[in-house]
Protein backbone atom coordinates (compact mmCIF):
# COMPACT_ATOMS: atom_id res chain seq x y z
CA UNK A 1 0.00 0.00 0.00
CA UNK A 2 1.27 3.47 -0.87
CA UNK A 3 1.80 5.50 2.31
CA UNK A 4 -0.85 8.20 2.77
CA UNK A 5 1.37 10.28 5.06
CA UNK A 6 5.04 11.06 5.54
CA UNK A 7 6.15 10.18 9.06
CA UNK A 8 9.87 10.29 8.34
CA UNK A 9 11.76 11.30 11.46
CA UNK A 10 8.70 10.75 13.66
CA UNK A 11 8.66 8.40 16.65
CA UNK A 12 5.55 6.63 17.80
CA UNK A 13 4.32 4.28 20.49
CA UNK A 14 1.90 1.48 19.60
CA UNK A 15 0.03 -0.13 22.49
CA UNK A 16 -2.25 -3.07 21.82
CA UNK A 17 -0.62 -5.41 19.30
CA UNK A 18 -1.85 -8.91 20.13
CA UNK A 19 -0.56 -10.67 17.01
CA UNK A 20 0.07 -9.97 13.33
CA UNK A 21 -3.66 -9.81 12.50
CA UNK A 22 -4.65 -7.26 15.15
CA UNK A 23 -5.77 -3.75 14.24
CA UNK A 24 -2.77 -2.32 16.10
CA UNK A 25 -0.43 -4.44 13.96
CA UNK A 26 -2.01 -3.10 10.77
CA UNK A 27 -1.56 0.44 12.06
CA UNK A 28 2.03 -0.22 13.13
CA UNK A 29 2.91 -1.47 9.65
CA UNK A 30 1.37 1.64 8.10
CA UNK A 31 3.33 3.88 10.48
CA UNK A 32 6.55 2.08 9.58
CA UNK A 33 5.81 2.21 5.84
CA UNK A 34 5.37 5.97 6.22
CA UNK A 35 8.85 6.23 7.72
CA UNK A 36 8.25 6.30 11.48
CA UNK A 37 10.40 4.74 14.17
CA UNK A 38 8.33 2.63 16.54
CA UNK A 39 8.08 1.41 20.10
CA UNK A 40 5.74 -1.56 20.62
CA UNK A 41 4.38 -3.08 23.81
CA UNK A 42 3.18 -6.56 24.68
CA UNK A 43 0.76 -7.49 27.44
CA UNK A 44 2.71 -10.18 29.30
CA UNK A 45 5.00 -13.19 28.92
CA UNK A 46 2.19 -15.26 27.43
CA UNK A 47 1.55 -12.65 24.73
CA UNK A 48 5.20 -11.86 24.02
CA UNK A 49 5.85 -14.71 21.51
CA UNK A 50 2.89 -13.51 19.41
CA UNK A 51 3.91 -9.86 19.40
CA UNK A 52 7.68 -10.17 19.03
CA UNK A 53 7.54 -11.29 15.36
CA UNK A 54 5.57 -8.12 14.57
CA UNK A 55 8.09 -5.96 16.41
CA UNK A 56 11.02 -7.69 14.71
CA UNK A 57 9.48 -7.36 11.25
CA UNK A 58 9.01 -3.65 11.84
CA UNK A 59 12.47 -3.14 13.28
CA UNK A 60 10.93 -1.64 16.42
CA UNK A 61 13.47 0.34 18.43
CA UNK A 62 11.76 -0.48 21.73
CA UNK A 63 9.79 -3.59 22.75
CA UNK A 64 8.38 -3.32 26.24
CA UNK A 65 5.87 -5.06 28.52
CA UNK A 66 2.75 -3.06 29.32
CA UNK A 67 -0.29 -4.19 31.29
CA UNK A 68 -2.10 -1.03 32.34
CA UNK A 69 -3.61 -2.95 35.28
CA UNK A 70 -0.18 -3.38 36.89
CA UNK A 71 0.85 -0.29 38.87
CA UNK A 72 3.90 1.42 37.42
CA UNK A 73 4.16 -0.60 34.21
CA UNK A 74 2.69 2.05 31.93
CA UNK A 75 4.84 4.70 33.57
CA UNK A 76 7.91 2.54 32.96
CA UNK A 77 7.15 2.50 29.23
CA UNK A 78 7.15 6.29 29.05
CA UNK A 79 10.23 6.54 31.27
CA UNK A 80 12.07 4.31 28.80
CA UNK A 81 10.90 6.39 25.85
CA UNK A 82 12.05 9.56 27.60
CA UNK A 83 15.44 8.01 28.34
CA UNK A 84 16.08 6.47 24.91
CA UNK A 85 14.30 8.89 22.60
CA UNK A 86 13.76 12.06 24.58
CA UNK A 87 10.53 12.77 22.73
CA UNK A 88 7.39 11.22 21.27
CA UNK A 89 5.43 12.30 18.19
CA UNK A 90 2.37 10.05 18.25
CA UNK A 91 0.80 7.13 20.04
CA UNK A 92 -1.83 4.55 19.20
CA UNK A 93 -4.00 3.23 22.04
CA UNK A 94 -5.67 0.01 20.90
CA UNK A 95 -6.53 -1.87 24.07
CA UNK A 96 -9.86 -2.93 25.53
CA UNK A 97 -10.94 -5.42 28.16
CA UNK A 98 -14.04 -6.52 30.03
CA UNK A 99 -14.44 -9.54 32.30
CA UNK A 100 -16.02 -12.32 30.28
CA UNK A 101 -19.00 -12.74 32.59
CA UNK A 102 -19.81 -9.03 32.35
CA UNK A 103 -19.31 -8.86 28.58
CA UNK A 104 -21.64 -11.80 28.07
CA UNK A 105 -24.59 -10.40 29.97
CA UNK A 106 -26.91 -7.48 29.33
CA UNK A 107 -25.57 -4.07 30.22
CA UNK A 108 -28.07 -3.64 33.05
CA UNK A 109 -26.84 -6.88 34.61
CA UNK A 110 -23.12 -6.07 34.43
CA UNK A 111 -21.40 -5.88 37.79
CA UNK A 112 -20.07 -2.63 39.19
CA UNK A 113 -16.63 -4.21 39.47
CA UNK A 114 -16.64 -5.49 35.87
CA UNK A 115 -17.91 -2.20 34.50
CA UNK A 116 -15.25 -0.28 36.41
CA UNK A 117 -12.50 -2.58 35.16
CA UNK A 118 -13.68 -2.28 31.55
CA UNK A 119 -13.76 1.50 31.89
CA UNK A 120 -10.31 1.65 33.47
CA UNK A 121 -8.56 -0.55 30.90
CA UNK A 122 -10.47 0.50 27.80
CA UNK A 123 -11.02 4.20 28.45
CA UNK A 124 -9.15 5.78 31.35
CA UNK A 125 -5.88 4.20 30.20
CA UNK A 126 -6.07 6.45 27.12
CA UNK A 127 -6.18 9.52 29.36
CA UNK A 128 -3.30 8.16 31.43
CA UNK A 129 -1.26 7.73 28.26
CA UNK A 130 -2.17 11.24 27.13
CA UNK A 131 -0.95 12.65 30.43
CA UNK A 132 2.34 10.75 30.22
CA UNK A 133 2.86 11.49 26.52
CA UNK A 134 2.18 15.23 26.65
CA UNK A 135 5.53 16.24 28.23
CA UNK A 136 7.34 14.24 25.53
CA UNK A 137 5.42 15.85 22.67
CA UNK A 138 7.52 18.99 22.75
CA UNK A 139 6.78 19.80 19.11
CA UNK A 140 3.15 18.71 19.16
CA UNK A 141 1.82 15.27 18.44
CA UNK A 142 -1.11 12.96 17.86
CA UNK A 143 -3.03 10.71 20.25
CA UNK A 144 -5.10 8.05 18.50
CA UNK A 145 -7.43 5.51 20.07
CA UNK A 146 -9.51 2.77 18.48
CA UNK A 147 -13.29 2.79 18.88
CA UNK A 148 -16.27 1.03 17.33
CA UNK A 149 -19.75 1.85 16.00
CA UNK A 150 -21.23 0.33 19.17
CA UNK A 151 -20.30 3.57 20.94
CA UNK A 152 -22.98 5.40 18.96
CA UNK A 153 -25.61 2.73 18.25
CA UNK A 154 -26.75 -0.40 20.03
CA UNK A 155 -24.92 -3.42 18.61
CA UNK A 156 -26.22 -6.83 19.61
CA UNK A 157 -23.92 -8.62 22.11
CA UNK A 158 -21.59 -5.62 22.43
CA UNK A 159 -23.17 -5.00 25.83
CA UNK A 160 -21.17 -2.96 28.37
CA UNK A 161 -18.46 -2.14 25.81
CA UNK A 162 -20.95 0.22 24.14
CA UNK A 163 -21.06 2.75 26.99
CA UNK A 164 -17.35 2.22 27.63
CA UNK A 165 -16.47 3.12 24.03
CA UNK A 166 -18.88 6.05 24.17
CA UNK A 167 -16.93 7.33 27.19
CA UNK A 168 -13.70 6.81 25.25
CA UNK A 169 -14.95 8.95 22.36
CA UNK A 170 -16.02 11.69 24.79
CA UNK A 171 -12.58 11.49 26.41
CA UNK A 172 -10.99 12.12 23.01
CA UNK A 173 -12.96 15.34 22.61
CA UNK A 174 -11.99 16.61 26.05
CA UNK A 175 -8.34 15.57 25.65
CA UNK A 176 -8.20 17.40 22.32
CA UNK A 177 -9.47 20.56 23.99
CA UNK A 178 -7.20 20.18 27.03
CA UNK A 179 -4.05 19.76 24.93
CA UNK A 180 -4.80 22.05 22.00
CA UNK A 181 -2.50 24.78 23.28
CA UNK A 182 0.41 22.32 23.06
CA UNK A 183 -0.44 21.43 19.43
CA UNK A 184 -1.36 17.90 20.55
CA UNK A 185 -4.25 16.39 18.63
CA UNK A 186 -6.58 13.58 19.71
CA UNK A 187 -8.64 11.26 17.52
CA UNK A 188 -10.95 8.27 17.87
CA UNK A 189 -10.63 5.88 14.94
CA UNK A 190 -13.96 4.06 14.77
CA UNK A 191 -13.41 0.92 12.74
CA UNK A 192 -15.73 -1.54 11.17
CA UNK A 193 -15.70 -5.01 12.72
CA UNK A 194 -12.54 -7.00 12.09
CA UNK A 195 -12.01 -10.63 13.08
CA UNK A 196 -9.28 -10.21 15.64
CA UNK A 197 -8.35 -12.08 18.79
CA UNK A 198 -10.03 -9.42 20.92
CA UNK A 199 -13.24 -9.53 18.86
CA UNK A 200 -13.49 -13.30 19.35
CA UNK A 201 -14.66 -12.59 22.90
CA UNK A 202 -17.92 -11.07 21.61
CA UNK A 203 -20.69 -13.62 21.29
CA UNK A 204 -21.82 -14.47 17.75
CA UNK A 205 -19.27 -12.10 16.27
CA UNK A 206 -19.25 -14.01 12.98
CA UNK A 207 -22.95 -13.18 12.57
CA UNK A 208 -22.17 -9.51 13.17
CA UNK A 209 -19.56 -9.63 10.41
CA UNK A 210 -22.13 -11.01 7.99
CA UNK A 211 -24.74 -8.39 8.89
CA UNK A 212 -22.26 -5.55 8.52
CA UNK A 213 -21.04 -6.87 5.16
CA UNK A 214 -24.62 -6.97 3.89
CA UNK A 215 -25.32 -3.37 4.96
CA UNK A 216 -22.02 -1.86 3.84
CA UNK A 217 -22.37 0.01 0.53
CA UNK A 218 -19.29 -1.69 -0.98
CA UNK A 219 -20.32 -5.12 0.31
CA UNK A 220 -16.83 -5.45 1.80
CA UNK A 221 -15.50 -5.39 5.33
CA UNK A 222 -12.66 -3.04 6.19
CA UNK A 223 -9.17 -4.52 6.51
CA UNK A 224 -6.44 -3.78 9.04
CA UNK A 225 -4.43 -2.34 6.15
CA UNK A 226 -7.27 0.10 5.37
CA UNK A 227 -7.43 1.12 9.01
CA UNK A 228 -3.66 1.50 9.19
CA UNK A 229 -3.60 3.93 6.29
CA UNK A 230 -6.04 6.22 8.07
CA UNK A 231 -4.14 5.90 11.34
CA UNK A 232 -0.93 6.98 9.59
CA UNK A 233 -2.67 10.08 8.28
CA UNK A 234 -4.01 10.89 11.75
CA UNK A 235 -0.48 10.58 13.14
CA UNK A 236 0.70 13.30 10.77
CA UNK A 237 0.38 17.08 11.23
CA UNK A 238 -1.90 17.17 8.18
CA UNK A 239 -4.74 15.82 10.32
CA UNK A 240 -4.53 18.71 12.81
CA UNK A 241 -7.77 20.42 11.66
CA UNK A 242 -9.68 17.22 12.53
CA UNK A 243 -8.56 17.07 16.16
CA UNK A 244 -11.25 15.88 18.57
CA UNK A 245 -13.10 13.97 15.87
CA UNK A 246 -14.35 10.44 15.55
CA UNK A 247 -13.00 9.21 12.22
CA UNK A 248 -14.86 6.27 10.68
CA UNK A 249 -12.99 3.50 8.90
CA UNK A 250 -15.80 1.11 7.99
CA UNK A 251 -16.33 1.40 4.21
CA UNK A 252 -19.41 3.55 4.85
CA UNK A 253 -21.28 1.15 7.13
CA UNK A 254 -22.08 3.93 9.64
CA UNK A 255 -23.95 5.87 6.96
CA UNK A 256 -26.57 3.20 6.35
CA UNK A 257 -29.95 2.93 8.07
Amino acid sequence: MTPVADLSGKRGLVVGVANETSIAAGCARAFRDAGAELALTYLNDKAEPWVRPVADALGADLFLPCDVRIPGQLEAVFDRIARDWGRLDFLLHSIAFAPREDLHTSVVNSSAEGFAQAMDVSCHSFLRMARLAAPLMTEGGSLITVSFYGADRVVENYNLMGPVKAALEASVRYAAADLADRDIRAFALSTGPVMTRAASGIERFDELLDRVRERTPTGKLVSIEDIGGIAAFLASPAAAPMSGSVIYADNGFHTTA
